[in-house]
């Protein structure tokens, strides 16, 4: 007897949107290492930023969430303070985010595809990796024109503790969705950081 699907976790980035990360990570980082300039230089904020993001890639522990991990690095290397930040990153999003716009490029088969899912009564979720504040995460749907649409949870690092591939990042998104993993399917464009989602029982595509 086949579990029927009851929600599906898309991926975000070269999934439903195209952007190049490789492009798209180090022009945030330097806008937001601009707005952090009264209180850390910017070259070694980008440093330690892009240091954060790999340190949240590579983190093994579920004890604390992704952001305070990055707000230690941030205080260990920088002695920036968490509020200092804080205030930078919203000045950083309300400021200069739509200049990173001509980065992304929506799918155009994206939007049909969750309101297929969602035709069907399936749950959708977005299940991107969460190096990024909820604000950027924000950010790309609205370019990609998918903002109105009812994901949940969305993935962030305010409320991650782990990241793809990590077994751990799938089983607190079950947890959230209070489903097993035979009843959802994971849509995504990296095989190893997707795909691995399988491992646990989840359908891939």
């Amino acid at each position: 007897q086949k579990t029927p699907v009851r929600a599906v976790l898309f991926d975000l980035d070269g999934t439903l949107i195209d952007v190049d990360m490789q492009v798209f990570i180090p022009a945030y980082l330097r806008r937001l290492a601009d707005r952090l300039e009264p209180h850390a230089v910017p070259r070694r904020t980008v440093r330690t930023l892009h240091a954060a993001v790999m340190a949240m890639l590579g983190k093994t522990d579920g004890e604390r969430s992704l952001e305070e991990l990055l707000r230690a690095m941030l205080a260990d290397e920088l002695q920036l303070d968490w509020a200092d930040y804080q205030a930078g990153l919203a000045v950083c999003c309300n400021n200069d985010l739509e200049e990173l716009r001509p980065l992304v490029r929506p799918h155009p088969l994206a939007r049909s595809l969750v309101e297929a899912c969602l035709s069907r009564g399936w749950r959708v979720a977005l299940a991107t990796n969460p190096v990024f504040p909820r604000a950027v995460i924000d950010a790309r749907l609205v370019w990609g024109g998918l903002d109105d649409l009812p994901f949940q949870p969305v993935t962030s690092y305010e409320t991650s503790r782990l990241c793809k591939p990590h077994s751990g990042f799938f089983t607190d998104l079950l947890g959230e969705l209070d489903l097993p993993p035979q009843a959802c399917l994971m849509v995504g464009n990296d095989t190893l950081h997707d795909l691995s989602a399988g491992r646990l029982g989840l359908a891939t595509c």
